[in-house]
């Protein structure tokens, strides 16, 4: 077969069945398949270099290392949400809502706990990739983003240009393996998935950000040319159609049913395959959103529901003494291992011996334990 001919074959095989692996979860080619069939793109692209296309999968291992991250100026702001952190919170919002707009649904979906991106596309192509920054202007990270299979090279159908808005994150079974390697080689431990994907994100070395094996959800169309949507629904529809991993979102109407399943959300937290750190609440129609408006920090038209500190209990293992810097003798209580708040812990203040005298505090005791700050 012709080398061009083919070079398109392998490219539009690979990138179907990463779509598969990563996006759909539903794998049709075994791993040993996948890996000879990039092995010959690979070897054909070495070949001939003039016929790589910009969307190959084998751009996604990292290219050469940056000296410096461009600043990106975004189009459409990328803004942050007013904070509410209980259910009478959460309700005086959805009421004062439905009181002037009667018609109001709300989308409601997970708060991924990790770094907010912008992607761009030009005829259908992944041009460019930025982080959140100040809302206004972020940092070009497009080659990290690259390394991140669930993010499509190259969409079908799309418009000429479209931008949207997804978070970055480490799954948890990666940072596991992250921090595995990390204490295997004598390096400090990262403190949870989010400062590690942060931090992963913003390598200047691309190759470093491949073998943090990052995942995205998509959950916002900032700017579609030539499309219109009724609804935010409707937009994460088309998300999922153009070939995104997109956040899963329920559209309901009844305040307390709102409320219902923002609390539910927490409570199934910890069979997510992420983090989060609460919920979103937003107006699902766009034509309200534009009658509400927003202030100088935030949209009025949505909340984000923060979940309170995760409490759970362990076992006091042991009771050691630590020796700060400057000689402060500070007791610290080893415990069994235990996840919270995207973290194991096997540590835990005990601050000073009135601390623990006030609470009888002994090895074998069963404690509850809660991350503070």
């Amino acid at each position: 077969m012709d080398p061009k001919e083919r070079i398109l074959q392998l490219t539009k095989l690979l990138n179907d069945a990463n779509h598969r692996y990563y996006v759909l979860d539903d794998p049709t080619m075994p791993d040993f398949e996948y890996d000879r069939l990039l092995r010959e793109l690979e070897e054909l692209e070495a070949a001939h270099p003039e016929l790589a296309l910009p969307e190959s999968p084998t751009k996604r291992v990292g290219g050469e290392a940056l000296s410096k991250f461009e600043k990106v100026t975004h189009d459409v702001p990328l803004m942050s949400l007013q904070d509410v952190f209980s259910p009478e919170e959460l309700t005086e919002f959805l009421e004062k809502t439905l009181a002037e707009y009667p018609q109001a649904e709300f989308s409601v979906e997970p708060k991924i706990d990790g770094l907010s991106v912008a992607l761009e596309y030009v005829d259908g192509r992944f041009v460019r990739g930025a982080t959140r920054g100040d809302g206004n202007v972020g940092e070009d990270v497009t080659e990290n983003l690259k390394t991140i299979r669930s993010i499509p090279m190259l969409l079908t159908g799309a418009p000429s240009r479209i931008i949207v808005r997804g978070e970055v994150f480490m799954p948890k079974k990666s940072f596991h393996q992250l921090n595995e390697r990390q204490e295997a080689e004598g390096k400090p431990l990262f403190a949870n998935p989010r400062n590690a994907a942060a931090g992963s994100l913003r390598q200047l070395d691309p190759k470093i950000a491949a073998q943090r094996k990052l995942d995205i959800l998509i959950f916002n169309v900032q700017l579609a040319e030539g499309v219109e949507f009724l609804n935010h629904g409707q937009s994460l529809q088309y998300l999922r159609d153009l070939g995104f991993k997109v956040i899963d979102a329920k559209i309901l109407r009844a305040a307390p049913a709102v409320v219902d399943y923002v609390m539910s959300i927490n409570e199934d937290r910890e069979k997510l395959s992420c983090d989060i750190d609460g919920a979103v609440i937003k107006v699902n129609e766009l034509s309200l959103r534009d009658r509400m408006g927003a202030t100088a920090k935030f949209p009025k038209w949505a909340v984000a529901y923060k979940y309170p500190p995760e409490i759970k209990p362990t076992v006091v293992e042991d009771i050691v003494v630590q020796v700060g810097r400057t000689g402060v003798l500070t007791p610290k209580a080893v415990v069994r291992p235990v996840r919270l708040a995207g973290t194991t812990v096997t540590n835990a203040t005990l601050h000073n011996q009135d601390f623990i005298s006030e609470r009888d505090i002994r090895i074998g005791d069963t404690v509850l334990i809660r991350q503070a700050g």
